[in-house]
């Protein structure tokens, strides 16, 4: 539902150049910015305080990132899930799959549940529609797919009272809405709660705020919108000099600024002339709070058989 809504525009805070920005998360306990540039293959650690991004290389295509503590993340990678230790820079596959063999298929986006179990999808590098899935990890690296038919995985938020799961399947231009029970990690009642329309862009990444209110990044949208879940209104726009914006997260001490990550792929030379921010990370103070993003809860992480 698109009725009058307010606007502001985001500013840039690192100038990037990522091929694919995505994975915006905030770690309180670093008080750093987490993402990822998919295509260029890095995890990165941006730091507010002192505008400076340590960039980590990994092996394959990184989906997503999600906090284990100050030390290690976990990370999606095409064909598996894997930890960094941040000191060393060295990564530890936990879980190997083959989900690149179906499809050419890769993870993409994915968070943490308030239980703490992974959950992430996948799309198919070769185009194919509704072949992929939702995947949820639990603590011992177990993998249960939950969502099929997906075409390409992305945004995923949980209600305040962790009731709702909520979740982006990008193509269909939909934000849908499950009921949730965080003891089994059990999805019921799917329900479509926001339709956007093809001229606002593509749902990527998306977020919550202390309200309840999502902030969904709009791909080919120049911007991240904000909407109400339960009656599905836009309700603010926030414009990004890129077209291509990938994901949003709220940082800062106190939640209250909203970062963003944009891509440079698929962009004419044209396109990166008129928009030469493209692949830069933006930030807003945007009048909300986020809240504390949730960090994966394992029973134990596997340091051995590094990968570099």
């Amino acid at each position: 539902m698109i009725n009058d809504y307010t606007t502001l525009t985001a500013q840039l805070v690192y100038e990037a150049k990522a091929k694919l920005g995505e994975g915006a998360i905030w770690n309180p306990e670093t008080q750093c910015l987490y993402w990822v540039d998919i295509e260029g293959q890095t995890f990165n650690v941006y730091n507010p305080v002192t505008a400076v991004n340590r960039a980590y290389p990994t092996p394959k295509r990184i989906g997503t990132v999600v906090p284990v503590n100050a030390k290690v993340v976990l990370v999606a990678l095409e064909d598996g899930i894997a930890a960094i230790d941040l000191d060393k820079g060295s990564v530890h596959y936990q879980l190997n799959t083959d989900i690149h063999l179906s499809h050419n298929k890769r993870f993409n986006d994915g968070k943490c549940d308030p239980a703490g179990n992974f959950w992430v999808g996948t799309l198919s590098m070769d185009g194919v529609r509704e072949v992929s899935s939702l995947y949820c990890v639990k603590a011992d690296f177990s993998l249960e797919e939950k969502v099929t038919g997906v075409s390409i995985s992305n945004g995923i938020a949980w209600s305040l009272d962790g009731n709702f799961m909520y979740y982006i399947d990008t193509p269909t231009g939909e934000i849908v809405q499950y009921n949730f029970d965080v003891v089994s990690s059990s999805l019921s009642q799917r329900k479509v709660i926001v339709k956007i329309p093809d001229t606002m862009g593509y749902p990527d990444g998306m977020t919550i705020d202390n309200e309840g209110m999502l902030w969904v990044a709009l791909w080919d949208g120049f911007g991240v919108a904000r909407f109400d879940p339960a009656s599905g209104s836009l309700l603010q726009k926030i414009n990004v000099p890129a077209p291509k914006v990938t994901s949003c997260a709220f940082g800062t001490e106190n939640l209250d600024t909203l970062f963003i990550t944009t891509a440079s792929v698929e962009m004419t030379e044209e396109e990166l002339n008129q928009y030469p921010l493209s692949g830069s990370v933006f930030a807003i103070n945007v009048g909300a709070q986020g809240i504390k993003a949730n960090s994966f809860k394992r029973d134990t992480l596997s340091f051995s058989d590094s990968v570099s």
